[in-house]
């Protein structure tokens, strides 16, 4: 065990909004249930580095979690890394561990050796920096298959950290007299909503119009606020509307929960509770966009068809890295993105990007679909999950076999207990 007479500073690197909700909070609760809660042993500070796919709005859902102390934003990593200053100057103590939760793995290998700190890194697909790492938990043994001999005994597989969902909320009981409800989950990124979530509410549309019994709602992603969601539906600020032949909306407040509703008279409610994982478990199906919504649904249990909306070649600009860079540069940004999302069409299609697929080893457990999305015909083929539930508790048992075992949190603290 960690010896807390002597105090001590963890320090959590992460960067995007993904790691900072699915890796981060569920580790520093498992820190926290391992190391204790006296800060005066055991601080906890959180560092953002820069990311391509950041909200900006991480270091507030950082400040949310009571296990953590201090938080520093992207902004000030610079400075940090070059020079080892925080922005507020805070103190640092003799004896500390760096947590490594997404960025680059070399982050973790200058700041450890600057403060003088031993360093984990949590590797889900790849580990870098073999000789100058202490720990390393992976997420399977696959991420070790190339490490030389000499430095297997730093590697440890703890499992998947965005399967840690399934803790938080109960396993998904459902019965006929249920009602009928869809959550409709289209990002939180501006490429993404554009096409989302018009796209989204013209299906739900069609749906209802078919059965009036069901109703629907969005849990409304940390890191944007009701009212920018709601512009996405505005034709007057989101002119993709008519390229995707969506549905326009407007917000709307009671005194209950805000909503959008449609020119059909269709309402969605718009739940703002983070994490929504009591809320999503009642769910009969959701329909979503890719990305660590499909992890936390498929921790869960919880049905899901995938969308991929491609339908203007020129409007996804979401890409990471050199491609990002790309397609958004003035003048020649727009025949880029129509050259990239091209290649990326073709590509799409011989791979599986859903992380239920993924864990399942590109085996299609939920359906993806992908390209120039019809919202009748997305529909119609959402209708027929709903009138065969059969289907539903086919795939509702699929994911619950293929997420795996829970406890790769648990299992890092215990990596971070142990050093000495």
């Amino acid at each position: 065990m960690l010896d807390t007479i002597q105090p001590i500073d963890l320090i959590i690197l992460s960067n995007g909004p993904g790691e900072v909700t699915t890796w981060v909070r569920p580790v520093v609760r498992a820190l926290r249930a391992k190391l204790g809660c006296d800060r005066s042993h055991v601080r906890i500070s959180a560092i953002l580095s820069p990311c391509p796919n950041a909200s900006g709005k991480e270091v507030q859902i950082l400040n949310t979690y009571p296990e953590i102390d201090r938080v520093q934003g992207a902004e000030h990593f610079t400075q940090f890394l070059v020079w080892g200053k925080t922005a507020e100057n805070w103190d640092w103590r003799s004896r500390g561990i760096i947590i490594f939760l997404g960025g680059d793995q070399f982050f973790p290998v200058v700041i450890g050796k600057r403060l003088g700190y031993q360093t984990v890194v949590y590797a889900e697909w790849a580990a870098r920096w073999h000789g100058l790492i202490d720990r390393f938990a992976v997420m399977n043994k696959e991420v070790a298959v190339k490490v030389k001999p000499q430095y297997l005994d730093r590697f440890t597989v703890v499992g998947d950290l965005m399967v840690e969902t399934q803790n938080s909320c109960p396993e998904q009981v459902t019965n006929e007299n249920d009602p009928i409800l869809i959550g409709l989950l289209p990002g939180s990124k501006s490429a993404k909503l554009g096409m989302g979530l018009p796209l989204m509410l013209a299906i739900a549309e069609y749906i209802q119009a078919a059965n009036p019994q069901v109703k629907f709602a969005i849990p409304v992603a940390p890191t944007i606020d009701i009212s920018t969601l709601a512009s996405y539906a505005d034709p007057t600020k989101n002119p993709i509307i008519a390229l995707v032949n969506g549905a326009t909306a407007t917000l709307e407040r009671d005194e209950t929960i805000p909503y959008l509703q449609t020119a059909t008279g269709l309402k969605v409610e718009l739940h703002t509770e983070f994490p929504a994982y009591d809320w999503l478990s009642k769910c009969t199906l959701c329909l979503t966009t890719v990305g660590a919504n499909t992890a936390e649904l498929g921790g869960l249990g919880v049905p899901m068809i995938v969308l991929i909306a491609l339908q203007q070649m020129d409007a996804m600009r979401a890409w990471d890295g050199l491609p990002g860079i790309l397609v958004n540069l003035p003048l020649v940004g727009s025949p880029i993105a129509k050259i990239v999302n091209t290649i990326a069409y073709h590509k799409l299609k011989n791979y599986k990007f859903a992380w239920p697929n993924i864990w399942a080893g590109q085996i299609e457990i939920v359906p993806e679909l992908v390209g120039n999305l019809d919202a009748k015909t997305v529909a119609e083929f959402t209708l027929d999950y709903l009138q065969h539930p059969e289907k539903l508790a086919t795939m509702r048992s699929a994911l619950r076999k293929v997420r795996g075992e829970a406890g790769a949190a648990d299992k890092l603290a215990a990596i971070v207990a142990d050093l000495r």
